[in-house]
């Protein structure tokens, strides 16, 4: 798709490994290119909970730059919370920290989607993901 607003804006956008710098000529621009990131990241099932927009900045020229960063795994901190969240609302399950995550086991594939249940009501500002689910 072409986007007409955005021809002649002289738009730079950089991709590193945990972030994404946004450079262009107005704030107005700015707020085009993240809409068409975060249509994209929805596109592809992505959480906006991912990003981390940090704040507006002149930059050299009359333009303006945004870094975002790209948020992976959950912090420590989250972590325990998570777990002692786990561990008092369902004491049939185990939830151990293990670095970024969090890995909750059980007997029963019944306990497990209980947790998930339980985590999915309560809303966090990092996108949760459940992966190797095995019974």
């Amino acid at each position: 798709q072409t986007r007409y607003d955005l021809k002649d804006t002289k738009t730079e956008i950089a991709h590193g490994k945990t972030s994404i710098t946004i450079l262009t000529d107005s704030s107005l621009t700015l707020k085009s290119v993240r809409d068409i990131l975060e249509s994209k990241a929805v596109r592809r099932n992505l959480s906006l909970k991912i990003f981390k927009l940090g704040k507006e900045e002149n930059a050299s020229g009359g333009k303006v730059r945004q870094v975002i960063d790209l948020q992976q795994g959950i912090s420590q901190e989250l972590a325990k919370e998570i777990s002692k969240y786990i561990r008092d609302n369902n004491p049939k399950v185990r939830p151990q920290v293990q670095g970024d995550a969090v890995r909750v086991t059980a007997k029963s594939r019944d306990d497990l989607q209980g947790v998930i249940a339980l985590l999915k009501q309560k809303d966090y500002l990092v996108a949760l993901q459940y992966i190797n689910y095995r019974g």
